[in-house]
Order: C-alpha cells, then structure tokens, then sequence
C-alpha cells in the first residue's frame, strides 16, 4: 500500500505551478490520518479569491489511478471555509468562501476537466492580514494559515508618456522601489496587437507575453530600489518564437505594457525550495505555512489596475518589427 501527498498549484499573473510529491512505503497496520492540501494567494487587485482545498489521499490502488478519481482528492460539502480579516489584533470582518466549479482544466496527471474551488468576493484592505480557517464539519479539524496584502509600489522605469525603443543596441532599464510584504518580483513585456484573417475579415485582438526577469528584495519592508536590465532584440526573438508566419494573416501592432508582479515572503520562500536540487544532496525540506495541513497561503500583486503602463513603440522599434530579421514575416 502506498501513501501520496498531493499539493495542485495554480497561478493567476506571473505565472500556473504543479507540486506533487509522491510516496512512500509506510505501516500497513498504522491509522488513517486526513491531511488538508492548502494554495491560495490572496490579491487584492482580483474580484474574486480563489482558494485550492484538496486531501491527501490513501489507498491500494496506483496512485496516478488514484488521483484521476474526484473522490480521492475532494471533501465535497463537509467544509466551512472563511476568511478573517484583522487589524490591529481584532477580527474586524469574517467572509465565508462559497464552493465553486470550473470546468477548463487541461487533461494531465489528475482529474479533469471540472475542479473544486473556494471563493470570495470580499474587498481586500491593504491595511488588514487575512487569516483563512477551514473547519472539516465531520470531524471539527480545523486548518489554518495567515497572510497580510503586498502594498502597491513606485514604478521610476519605463517612463508612461515616452515611447519604447526595442531597437536601440544598448541595454535597457527597467527600474521600481520594492513593496511592503512582497519579496519576489517579475517583469513582463506584454504586446499588444490585432490579428486579421484576410479571407474572413475577421479582427481579433491578442497579445504575447515577454518575461524580461526576476529579481529578490533584501527584506519585505519597502524602499528598496530594484532594476532590471534587458536587451531590445529580444523581444523581437520572443515575437519570432511565438508567432507563426501565416500569408492569410495580417497583423496590426498595438501597445506594448509593462506588467510588474510581485509575491509575499512565503510564496518566494516555496519557490526556492521547490527548484530542483543542484547538488548531489537530492532530499530538500518541503516547504508549508498551513497550520494542521500542507500547502501554501501567501499573496501577489500586480500594476495592472492601480498604475499600467502602455507605450507605444518608436518609429524605428515599428520598422524593425515590420522589415527586421526576426519578423519579417510575420504579417506586421
């Protein structure tokens, strides 16, 4: 008989993550013990919250078998889920998670296509942590984890009245002061273009994501200038890669966003740990801040609705999308 410990992770701006660690032989004759699988990052950006509950999940069949079985990895409607809201030491709002299924989960190691979701549609105070409390109504076990809110930040580069000028040979700056409650951070070029298929005249509107880099803070406190520096060719390599040349197509260049995302302390700290070992010491400590369960509660944010930045390209960032070697022939 084996034992799986199985954590589904997903991701809502910077990025989806999968962690699954598998089992163990362990005593046949020992006790059944229920273990509460955790992820949720708080935003409070999103109208909604979603939080991920699965079990643990015991049993004699092939674990993989196992786990395409809703059965094995839902609790259904035997929990209470909500979300405290405190400040300064007291509780000043309780909100209670609804369940919720979605229905686009692409095939993979477990069940699809419907997943079992927790969800709020609470208004998040900067001001306030959270404190998520899941009670199993069956047994009265009760799970919980805590969190405060990543404030928003100064953005100092790109510049939002300038154009951008991917053609220049000189590296280019990105450039923000770090965030209260957030320690890791990622900068994404997201352009923005239409796409038109000449025989159905048919307009949709698109875009490719560029991840120009990554960067840690020194402390979670805040006022910590960060930069990043990248080089303008390569968005034009990402475009190349990521867009198929078609002559029924023809595409119209839009904005160009800079979206920088940033996640709390816990969230990095499960990052580093979940890389894969570098060493030839293979076993690593897996990481957790569920009180009475497994998994991880943190917090993300993202410029996009408080302070977006939209640029257009330059004259000369244009003409090498259009005539450049690496798009050419993309229809621009």
């Amino acid at each position: 008989m084996k034992y799986c410990k199985i954590i589904q992770i997903y991701i809502y701006l910077l990025f989806l993550i999968i962690l699954s660690s598998c089992s163990t032989d362990f005593d046949i004759t020992g006790e059944w013990k229920d273990i509460t699988v955790v992820y949720g990052l708080l935003n409070q950006n999103d109208s909604i919250q979603y939080i991920k509950i699965n079990k643990a999940f015991l049993g004699d069949d092939d674990a993989l078998i196992m786990a395409q079985n809703p059965d094995s990895c839902n609790y259904y409607n035997s929990l209470e889920v909500k979300l405290e809201e405190w400040r300064n030491g007291m509780i000043v709002n309780t909100f209670f998670l609804d369940t919720t299924i979605i229905h686009n989960k692409k095939p993979g190691d477990f069940y699809y296509p419907d997943q079992i979701l927790y969800k709020t549609n609470a208004v998040l105070n900067t001001l306030s942590s959270y404190k998520l409390v899941i009670t199993n109504k069956n047994t009265g076990k009760i799970v919980s984890a805590q969190t405060k809110l990543i404030k928003p930040f100064t953005i100092e580069k790109p510049n939002p009245i300038q154009q951008i000028n991917f053609a220049s040979v000189n590296p280019i700056e990105v450039k923000w002061i770090s965030a209260e409650n957030a320690k890791l951070y990622q900068v994404i070029v997201r352009f923005h273009y239409i796409e038109t298929n000449i025989n159905t005249n048919v307009s949709t509107q698109k875009y490719v994501d560029w991840i120009i880099g990554s960067k840690v803070s020194a402390t979670v406190n805040g006022g910590e200038e960060l930069s990043i520096e990248y080089n303008g060719e390569g968005f034009f390599e990402n475009l190349a890669h990521k867009l198929l040349p078609d002559p029924n197509i023809k595409r119209i260049e839009g904005k160009v966003e800079f979206i920088f995302a940033a996640a709390g302390e816990d969230f990095n700290t499960y990052m580093e740990l979940s890389k894969p070992p570098s060493t030839i010491v293979q076993e690593k400590p897996q990481y957790t801040n569920i009180t009475n369960g497994i998994g991880l509660f943190s917090c993300r944010y993202d410029n996009t609705k408080d302070n977006p930045i939209l640029l257009n390209l330059t004259a000369r960032s244009s003409d090498s999308l259009k005539n450049g070697r690496f798009t050419y022939n993309l229809g621009f």
